[in-house]
């Protein structure tokens, strides 16, 4: 069974760029965001994935992805609803963890945010000087609700 724990931040300057080791362009939809369950299709780069998590119960949730062909990935990036959600995920080792953030495009942009996948729940870490308030329990900046409440074209 996958378990994903995961804290979330705001990014409150561009400092993470320096400390990013690597980047990926990334597209993701969504066939359900049904909030006991949510299907993701992504497309990183050339690669393709589709990811089931389960309802968020505190700072964990089930959390089942798979590799898929970038054939089917992107096949099924047209089933999903739109607009497709576009990110650049910067990769930034910090304090021993491997943090994940995510500059997004329009119509989020300039939404930044940054993520961490913890060993358990209520870990303690160091936080990188890049991230400001943490928004791991405001549903708002869960990747399936971002586009109800960032859009910069309405």
């Amino acid at each position: 069974m996958g378990r994903e724990i995961e804290h979330k931040y705001i990014v409150k300057d561009n400092s993470f760029r320096e400390l990013a080791v690597k980047s990926y362009k990334i597209e993701q939809g969504y066939l359900s965001k049904v909030k006991e369950r949510t299907v993701r299709v992504r497309l990183r780069d050339n690669q393709g994935f589709l990811t089931v998590k389960g309802c968020t119960e505190v700072d964990t949730r089930l959390e089942f992805e798979y590799e898929i062909p970038q054939e089917d990935a992107r096949e099924l990036l047209e089933m999903c609803e739109k607009p497709i959600l576009r990110k650049e995920r910067f990769i930034v080792p910090f304090g021993g963890l491997i943090w994940e953030v995510d500059q997004f495009a329009p119509p989020l942009a300039p939404l930044i945010v940054a993520e961490v996948e913890l060993p358990k729940s209520r870990h303690d870490y160091p936080l990188p000087p890049f991230v400001g308030e943490e928004v791991t329990h405001d549903a708002r900046y869960f990747n399936s609700n971002l586009l109800n409440h960032f859009r910069s074209d309405r």
